[in-house]
C-alpha cells in the first residue's frame, strides 16, 4: 500500500508520519502542504481535514486520517512499536497525551516563534514564558530516561517516535538539551535504529 502524507518537511508533527513510515519500510508520496500561505485552509484541503491541520495521511482507498499521534497508533497497529500488553499499551497513550499537552505547546510553540515567525516583537514575550513550562517537561522526560532505555520500557515505541519529533530539534526554539544526559543519550539511541530518518532527508 502506497500513503499519501500531507505535510511540512519542518513540521515536527508531520516528521512523527514520516519517521514512523520509514521505521515500517512503507512507502508513501509526501505532499507538501504551506500552511503559512494558509494553503491547509484551502477548500481542496478541507475536505481531507476540516480541522486544516496538517499532517494527513491519505489511504489508497481515500479515507483520510489527521492527528499525528492517531495516526502513529494506525501505522503502528500489529508492529513491534505498540505493545500489546494492556499496561504498556496505556503507557504509549500516557506519553502520546504527555506530548500533546505537556510539551508540544510549549517546546513546539517556541520552535514554531522561532524557526518559522522568525522571532517578531509581538511574540517575544510569548516565546520566552514557553521556556519554564518547556524545561518542565524535558525534566519529566530525563527522569523516565534516567530509569529506563525508551520512554516505555526497554522498547522503541511509538511514545518514543511521538517525542522524539520535537525533543530532537528543540534548541531550535531556544530549549539548551546540556543538561539532559539520559535525554542526549534517549536520542542517540532512537538515532542509530537502522530505519532512521532525518527530518530534513
Amino acid at each position: 500500500m502506497t500513503y499519501k502524507v500531507y505535510g511540512d518537511h519542518r513540521s515536527g508533527n508531520c516528521f512523527k508520519v514520516k519517521l514512523m513510515l520509514h521505521l515500517l519500510g512503507r512507502s508513501y508520496e509526501w505532499v507538501p502542504v504551506d500552511i503559512l500561505r494558509g494553503e491547509s485552509r484551502e477548500a481542496a484541503f478541507l475536505e481531507k481535514n476540516p480541522n486544516g491541520k496538517i499532517p494527513v495521511l491519505e489511504l489508497q482507498d481515500g479515507t483520510c486520517l489527521w492527528e499525528s499521534n492517531a495516526i502513529l497508533n494506525f501505522l503502528a497497529e500489529g508492529s513491534e512499536f505498540l505493545p500489546v500488553d494492556a499496561r504498556l499499551r496505556t503507557q504509549v497513550l500516557q506519553w502520546q497525551f504527555f506530548e500533546q499537552y505537556s510539551h508540544e505547546p510549549f517546546i513546539a510553540v517556541a520552535r514554531f516563534i522561532k524557526v518559522y515567525l522568525e522571532l517578531p516583537d509581538d511574540r517575544l514575550d510569548e516565546y520566552a514564558a514557553k521556556q519554564l513550562d518547556g524545561y518542565h517537561a524535558l525534566d519529566v522526560m530525563e527522569q523516565q530516561l534516567l530509569r529506563t532505555s525508551y520512554l516505555v520500557g526497554e522498547r522503541y515505541s511509538i511514545a518514543d517516535v511521538a517525542l522524539y519529533a520535537y525533543t530532537h530539534v528543540a534548541e531550535e526554539g531556544g530549549f539548551s538539551l546540556d543538561r539532559y544526559p539520559a535525554i542526549g543519550a534517549w536520542l542517540q539511541r532512537v538515532e542509530s535504529h537502522p530505519r532512521h530518518v532525518g527530518m530534513y532527508d
